[in-house]
């Protein structure tokens, strides 16, 4: 799932620390303003803390995500009006990716979703939280309970050497290894009772992981004691999930675009692209049936210089679209980004040009993720 940045943070409002605030401090991290906390982007510089993640493992800490549970008597018709998911087909434990709509369609927030006993387990942005519960308040019925769980902990363990690090710190009914790419279930962490699900925003095998806050000192303390893994701050979490091609939310989505034209359909499970019953499904049914004015799509440009945010998207004297995403690529040594553009220049292989600071840059359309997803899909 997504993360927000802080573009739009308003700044006379107090930071609030992070569980772990004086964790990531004496590791020598520097801490930044990010989506109302104060957060660590960095320990050892963000280029080596990408590498190591692509190469062996690394913990970050989440813990601003939003971590709800929705519960009540007729929770899951309740969910399904709001969201447009099929929930008849979500497993016990499994996460699930789904999208926060408004009337029009527009999106609010990405989201992962999972069925936890009586009821649905919802991990949003940090950065939307707040309005999302207002807004999940708003549509559910009264009979609905929404408890936000800000007496736990979110860490993600990301990288090929993950699995290998946390298996032999965690015990369960089940073997860490049963779990595959997007299933969850409950372990032992240590001493400490934790949710963890195969699921990630890099596009390595990885974990996400869910515990009490009172206990994440000590779980990131026996996490990083394992030779392959090390804290790794938000500035890696941000490049890596740019070559995994993931969006990052009220950048690549917003209000303002449809799950259509964002390439997220697989937000929007079968069923309910014919069927509809949530918001804004009236427009999503019909740019499923016709199209859209324009796709998000990735863009490799030539030479050293990335594009970022805002950077205009021209075919000769034409603009035809706008950057969402960019930056350099540790991974492929190149600057990658990922913009809105006309349709018509949408398709694999077209040439446009990218203007970074009065330049005009030759970037090429080309197929996402960059860097290729390694998720543990089983045999």
């Amino acid at each position: 799932m997504s993360d927000h940045d802080t573009d739009d943070l308003i700044e006379d409002l107090p930071l609030e620390a992070l569980p772990l605030d004086a964790w990531h401090r004496a590791r020598g991290a520097r801490m930044v303003p990010f989506a109302g906390y104060e957060m660590p982007i960095q320990y050892e510089g963000i280029v080596a803390e990408h590498l190591w993640t692509r190469e062996s493992a690394g913990l970050f800490d989440v813990s601003h995500m939003g971590q709800l549970y929705i519960s009540g008597e007729g929770v899951e018709a309740a969910v399904e009006a709001v969201l447009p998911i099929d929930l008849s087909t979500l497993k016990h434990g499994n996460p699930r990716y789904s999208l926060l709509l408004d009337a029009n369609g527009g999106v609010l927030d990405d989201l992962m979703v999972t069925r936890w006993s009586e009821g649905f387990y919802l991990v949003v942005n940090g950065a939307t939280k707040w309005d999302d519960i207002a807004h999940l308040r708003e549509h559910l019925p009264d009979e609905i309970t929404i408890s936000h769980m800000d007496d736990t902990a979110l860490l993600a363990l990301q990288g090929p050497k993950a699995s290998a690090a946390l298996e032999r710190l965690v015990t369960g009914d089940s073997p860490l290894a049963s779990l595959t790419f997007m299933k969850g279930a409950a372990f032992k962490l240590g001493s400490v009772d934790a949710w963890i699900s195969r699921s990630g925003y890099t596009g390595e095998d990885g974990f996400e992981i869910s515990l009490p806050a009172e206990s994440v000192a000590a779980v990131a303390d026996l996490i990083c004691a394992e030779p392959e893994v090390k804290p790794i701050g938000l500035g890696a979490r941000d490049s890596l999930r740019l070559e995994a091609g993931l969006p990052l939310y009220g950048h690549d989505m917003t209000p303002e675009t449809s799950p259509i034209e964002a390439g997220l359909l697989f937000g929007i499970n079968k069923r309910r692209r014919t069927e509809g019953g949530f918001p804004g499904a009236e427009r999503i049914i019909r740019e499923i049936a016709e199209g859209t004015a324009r796709k998000w799509v990735g863009l490799k440009l030539e030479g050293r210089l990335p594009a970022r945010e805002g950077a205009e998207v021209f075919v000769g004297s034409s603009k035809v679209g706008v950057v969402t995403s960019g930056g350099f690529s540790p991974t492929l040594g190149v600057p990658i980004a990922m913009a809105y553009v006309a349709t018509p220049q949408a398709a694999t292989g077209t040439t446009l040009e990218v203007e970074v600071r009065g330049k005009r840059l030759a970037a090429t359309v080309t197929p996402t993720p960059f860097v290729p997803h390694r998720y543990h899909r089983g045999s």
